[in-house]
């Protein structure tokens, strides 16, 4: 017989606390934003003490950044043929945006953009931008300031996205794919 204090047993309990509040403080972010969700919500729903929240995750900021997550949405557009590059991308968010991609891509990245003002979310952002799209498309580039054009395009694409999904500005909403 197996004594409910096994190690065994506690790291599963664990496990799971750890599994619940990612997924409530992940739903919880992207629906109320980083500033309205708190700790002592967070683990009402997922049915914790606030104290084993802060064990597990050390900070409301890290248990953040541990619960919103990305999708890689660019990656196969980063892989695309140069030529018409622009064009294709541009069409590619904004026919996103028609499809319903505000929940989750478009609320994830909001979500993101509001919280930035921390370094760690800031970080965070930094090395998405990196690995989606800096990374990707820079060795494609060519000529000595590839680093800089592909960064460049980023910074784009981070404007981009967020008069979609923060400014959520209709005119680009809405937009016939062909003047995307």
């Amino acid at each position: 017989m197996t004594d409910a204090k096994s190690p065994r047993i506690e790291r599963t309990s664990t496990q799971n606390h750890r599994s619940d509040v990612l997924r409530v403080a992940g739903e919880l972010f992207t629906t109320q934003g980083y500033s309205n969700t708190g700790i002592r919500q967070i683990a009402a729903r997922a049915g914790i003490d606030p104290a084993l929240v802060i064990r597990y995750f050390g900070s409301k900021e890290n248990l953040f950044l541990k619960a919103i997550v990305l999708p890689p949405l660019l990656k196969h557009a980063m892989e695309s043929p140069l030529r018409g590059f622009g064009e294709r991308l541009i069409g590619m968010l904004i026919s996103r945006t028609r499809e319903g991609m505000t929940p989750p891509s478009g609320t994830v990245f909001a979500t993101l953009m509001q919280a930035s003002d921390r370094p760690g979310v800031q970080a965070y952002f930094r090395e998405l931008l990196e690995d989606m799209i800096v990374s990707r498309l820079a060795p494609r580039l060519h000529g000595s300031d590839s680093d800089l054009r592909a960064r460049l395009i980023a910074a784009q694409i981070n404007g981009l996205l967020a008069a979609l999904y923060i400014v959520e500005a209709e005119v680009l909403r809405e937009a016939p794919p062909a003047e995307s």
